[in-house]
């Protein structure tokens, strides 16, 4: 497995959806793990798995992955156009941590472009035009940041800790779809989050667990 630059996450790590979702991957036939981040995943680096760890060539250890428990939260579907309504309010406009990120980065302009805004009710919401190499792993990508957001503050940097995802159906290139997030719970420096995703119908076609860590500025 290779993380290829474009998918970052922070500058010089991958984006942490996107390499869950990689890692998952690899691990098919085993039903969808719980990925747990140890270290930011490299980039272009040859990774391997065994013994559900994910490691570098050198021995570190860059992620876990374990059974998953039935996901059992979804963050209620909401239209197109008022996805992209809350998306103009996105605070990642003013002030992002991360700016060139792969999935929300307002300066990545061959990104997913996904810049989920808040609503009332403290959920965020985004449109996302599916691009034409989608795939598992980008889907996961796509349920990462939006779950972020919903706690993310005046630029606070958090990063994603652990995952878990179950994708119904990987929508189709140029699909217009709607990402939803919600924040379950804080504690300390952890926040429990939850993402799902719709197409243009307001049909699920996945949905996740996370945990996201707040890191230092």
């Amino acid at each position: 497995m290779i993380i290829g630059t474009r998918f970052n996450g922070p500058p010089g790590s991958g984006n942490g959806g996107y390499s869950a979702g990689l890692f998952a991957a690899e691990k098919a036939g085993d039903g969808s793990p719980e990925v747990t981040l140890r270290m930011p995943p490299p980039l272009d680096t040859p990774l391997t798995l065994a013994g559900g760890k994910v490691e570098t060539p050198e021995g570190s250890v860059v992620a876990e992955l374990l059974p998953a428990d039935t996901i059992t939260v979804t963050v209620p579907p909401i239209g197109y156009a008022d996805a992209a309504q809350a998306s103009a309010g996105y605070s990642g406009f003013a002030e992002h941590p991360f700016p060139t990120c792969y999935v929300c980065g307002p300066e990545r302009a061959d990104g997913l472009r996904i810049f989920p805004g808040a609503l009332e009710d403290g959920t965020t919401a985004a449109p996302w035009t599916v691009p034409d190499d989608v795939t598992a792993p980008v889907v996961w990508a796509a349920l990462d940041c939006p779950g972020g957001w919903a706690v993310i503050q005046s630029g606070r940097p958090w990063v994603l800790g652990r995952i878990a995802a179950r994708v119904t159906r990987v929508p189709a290139p140029g699909e217009r779809c709607v990402v939803r997030g919600a924040l379950a719970e804080t504690e300390g420096r952890k926040a429990l989050v939850h993402t799902t995703l719709y197409d243009g119908s307001g049909d699920e076609l996945a949905r996740a667990r996370a945990t996201w860590i707040a890191i230092a500025r």
